[in-house]
């Protein structure tokens, strides 16, 4: 099982620095957010990223700056476990740098797709787009490449996608094109630039 987390937190900062990094950001963005009027604060999260489709606010920097926000400390605490989990494995699959690259430029095309689906005044701020950029990574091995996870992390990953799915589209106030967006955006580009792991 790829997903279970047994390294002390020197050495996750060691063999994960991208995604330490990528942490690191996120709870930075969060206390900036909350001293200029906290995470429920719309201006507050539009003045330091929070993508939408509103043409007053359609500045392509939003599209990456809102991978770095978040609504909310819940929200925030939901998808750092998730980045500290399920996104660490990616890291090593990828090598530091094409991982960097991965994350925030499938995670920049999912919140282009929700923008350009999304009904009506659409705003939308989180991690969650990359991670789902990375559940897509996933689910491109678990299709296409099956021998390179074991059963206990196809299953988990199945499992989440399709719990995860499922809520974003019931549950109110979720950016569920966001989600949709990313989990297409990881599964395309991780076809298109393959694996380290995947060729050992």
């Amino acid at each position: 099982m790829i997903f279970v987390r047994y390294e002390s937190l020197k050495q996750y900062l060691r063999l994960y620095p991208v995604n330490s990094a990528i942490i690191a950001a996120n709870l930075v963005m969060f206390v900036l957010v909350a001293i200029a009027g906290g995470p429920s604060n719309t201006d507050a999260l539009l003045k330091y990223g929070m993508v939408t489709n509103d043409p007053a606010h359609d500045e392509l920097w939003r599209f990456a700056a809102a991978l770095f926000l978040h609504a909310g400390l819940a929200h925030l605490a939901m998808n750092m476990f998730a980045i500290f989990v399920f996104a660490a494995p990616l890291e090593r699959l990828f090598g530091h740098v094409r991982y960097a690259f991965f994350y925030l430029i499938a995670g920049m095309l999912g919140n282009a797709f929700a923008v350009a689906f999304a009904q009506g005044l659409w705003y939308a701020v989180g991690a969650s787009t990359s991670i789902y950029a990375i559940y897509g990574a996933y689910l491109f091995i678990a299709i296409f490449r099956r021998h390179a996870l074991d059963q206990g992390s196809r299953t988990t990953i199945l499992s989440i996608l399709a719990i995860g799915l499922v809520m974003s589209f019931i549950v109110p106030g979720i950016g569920y094109w966001a989600h949709v967006g990313g989990l297409l955006a990881g599964f395309v580009l991780y076809g298109l630039m393959g694996s380290r792991f995947l060729r050992t």
